[in-house]
C-alpha cells in the first residue's frame, strides 16, 4: 500500500512550495491542509518543533522543509547519483537558503528604523551579487543548477521564486538569462506545469 502523506502549511506558498513541486513531481497524492493564520496557535502546539511546514508520512509527522525536500528528492532520483552529485545538489538548495534567509531578515523586521537601508543593501549589493553567481552556475552546468542536469536543486530554486520576489517587490530572473531559461524550462515540466496552473492563488 502507497504511504499517505499530508502537507499543513499557511495558505501560501513560502517555504512549502518546495516540497509541493516535488510532491507534484513525483504525481504524489497527498493532502494539501491550508490553515488560516488565526489558527496557528492551535495548530503550532501540535507540530515538532512549533515551526510550519510539516508533511506527515504515514501518521509520522515531519518538520524542517528542506530535509523533507531532500528525502523526497531522493525518492524521486532528483538528488544526484552518486555522494558527490548529493553534495553539489546540497551546496546550491544551502545557497539559495542563505539568500532567502537574509531577505527574510529584512521583511520580517518590520519595526526596525533601518529597514529601507536594509533593503536597499539587498537591491544593490545582496540580491544581484548571488544572481549573478547562481546564473553563471547555470551557465556552466547545461542550463542547470548541478550536475549538469534536472535536480532537486532546480525546483527548489523555482519554487521559492514567488516567495523571493514578493518580499523584494522585483524580478530575480529579468536580467538574467541562464536563470530565466531555467525557470521557464523547470514551469514546462508536465507535472509542475500542472500542479503551478491549479495550484491556490497567492501572492507568496
Amino acid at each position: 500500500m502507497a504511504p499517505t502523506y499530508k502537507m499543513t502549511y499557511f495558505p501560501v506558498k513560502g517555504l512549502g512550495e518546495p516540497i509541493r513541486f516535488l510532491l507534484a513531481y513525483g504525481k504524489i497524492e497527498y493532502e494539501d491542509y491550508r490553515f488560516d493564520s488565526a489558527k496557528w496557535p492551535e495548530i503550532k502546539p501540535t507540530t515538532p518543533f512549533g515551526k510550519a511546514p510539516t508533511l506527515e508520512i504515514d501518521g509520522k509527522v515531519l518538520h524542517q522543509s528542506v530535509a523533507i525536500s531532500r528525502y523526497l528528492a531522493k525518492q524521486l532520483k532528483l538528488a544526484g547519483d552518486n555522494d558527490w552529485e548529493s553534495l553539489e545538489c546540497d551546496i546550491m538548495v544551502d545557497t539559495i537558503g542563505d539568500l532567502r534567509a537574509q531577505i527574510a531578515a529584512y521583511y520580517y523586521d518590520k519595526e526596525n528604523p533601518n529597514r529601507g537601508t536594509k533593503k536597499d543593501l539587498l537591491v544593490k549589493e545582496t540580491v544581484p551579487f548571488y544572481l549573478q553567481k547562481l546564473d553563471a552556475v547555470v551557465a556552466k552546468n547545461n542550463g542547470y543548477l548541478a550536475n549538469g542536469k534536472l535536480t532537486w536543486a532546480d525546483l527548489f530554486f523555482v519554487s521559492i521564486l514567488d516567495y523571493l520576489e514578493a518580499m523584494m517587490e522585483m524580478s530575480f530572473t529579468e536580467h538574467y538569462a541562464n536563470l530565466k531559461a531555467l525557470k521557464e524550462k523547470v514551469l514546462a515540466l508536465p507535472a509542475i506545469k500542472e500542479w503551478v496552473e491549479k495550484r491556490p492563488k497567492s501572492d507568496f
